[in-house]
Formats: structure tokens, C-alpha cells, sequence
């Protein structure tokens, strides 16, 4: 196995489909790339992660508090797009808050398979991308952020966070890098 993971954050039902209940046509725009970054990675033996944005149905959140209610359990919001095309040996992790670090097992799982690169894609550059880039940086992970699979709400907050990402961060590549970096990882 590579020393590489794939964390594919919240590319779930509420944030990435028309009917979703906080729905962003950028994160529908993104699908199609993340799935072929998804297909290369796989290509490379890359551990692949699926964070699940998820609350508690009926329980308190406080992050709900402060957002529109969204991914909740059992209303089908929480589910992952079947565009991305999990398997069975893939990794899908539920959080409750913006880092795919914080209070779910995600290091151990990283660690477990000795992963030291991750690649990270998925919605939103200014909240859940760059509270889970900001974890793997602190966690000593080599952070790479494709540029065409990220997405928010706004083209400007969004290059923002990807210029502070590549300035402070880890890596901000194109797709085209990114498969070059994949294959030079491998020899």
C-alpha cells in the first residue's frame, strides 16, 4: 500500500445535490473531478477515506445551532453521492464538526496504514477543507489540496483559502500535478 491517503470531505446528498438541503451547484460541479482523482488514486494503491457529514437526529448539535439544518441521520441528507463510487475497502467516517480530525478516528486509521501524504478534496475550501487541512498540518501530514475539487460558495473566499493553503499549509496542485506527483510517488 502507498504511504498516501485520499480524504474525500462531505461530498454528501444535503451539500451536493439540487434538492440538498444547503446545496451549492459548485459541489456538483466538483463530482466529476474528485471521481477521477478518486479512479487515479485508486490506480496507486492510495488509501481512500470518505468523511461523512453527519447529526444525530432529535439530539442537540451545537454546530446546528449556528448553520441551516443539514446532514441528518436517516433523512438520506448525510449520504454520500453515489457519483464517487465507494467500495467496500474504502474508509467512510462520520463527523459532526468542520475538521475530519476532530472527534472521529481519522488519525488512527491514517496512521494505522503508516500514511504520511494526503490528499484532501471535497466541500467547503473555507470551513471543512481548511479545518481539515489545518489538523493535517498540525498532525505532521504532507497536505495536497487539488484546486479543481474543492468547492464553496463564492470564487474569491474560495482562492483565498487556497492561496493561504498553498502559502502556510501544504500544497495546492493542479489534477495534471497531481497525477504527475502520484506516478513519481510510486518509484
Amino acid at each position: 500500500m502507498s504511504n498516501t491517503a485520499l480524504i474525500v470531505v462531505d461530498m454528501v446528498y444535503d451539500f451536493a445535490h439540487p434538492n440538498g438541503a444547503v446545496y451549492y451547484p459548485q459541489n456538483e460541479q466538483i463530482l466529476p473531478r474528485i471521481r477521477k482523482v478518486i479512479d487515479e488514486c485508486r490506480k496507486h494503491d492510495c488509501l481512500i477515506v470518505f468523511m461523512q457529514h453527519s447529526h444525530r437526529e432529535g439530539k442537540f448539535d451545537k454546530e446546528l445551532t449556528m448553520v441551516r439544518q443539514n446532514c441528518i441521520e436517516g433523512t438520506g441528507g448525510d449520504e454520500l453521492m453515489p457519483e464517487l463510487g465507494v467500495q467496500d475497502s474504502d474508509f467512510v467516517i462520520k463527523k459532526r464538526r468542520y475538521s475530519s480530525f476532530y472527534g472521529t478516528d481519522l488519525d488512527l486509521v491514517l496512521r494505522e496504514h503508516n500514511i504520511k501524504n494526503v490528499i484532501i478534496c471535497g466541500t467547503k475550501t473555507n470551513c471543512c477543507i481548511r479545518a481539515t487541512v489545518n489538523d493535517a498540518y498540525h498532525l505532521n501530514y504532507d497536505v495536497i489540496v487539488p484546486r479543481e475539487c474543492v468547492a464553496t460558495n463564492d470564487e474569491t473566499v474560495n482562492d483565498v483559502h487556497l492561496t493561504d493553503i498553498q502559502k502556510y499549509l501544504g500544497r495546492v496542485f493542479s489534477m495534471d500535478e497531481l497525477f504527475k506527483w502520484l506516478e513519481g510517488e510510486e518509484k
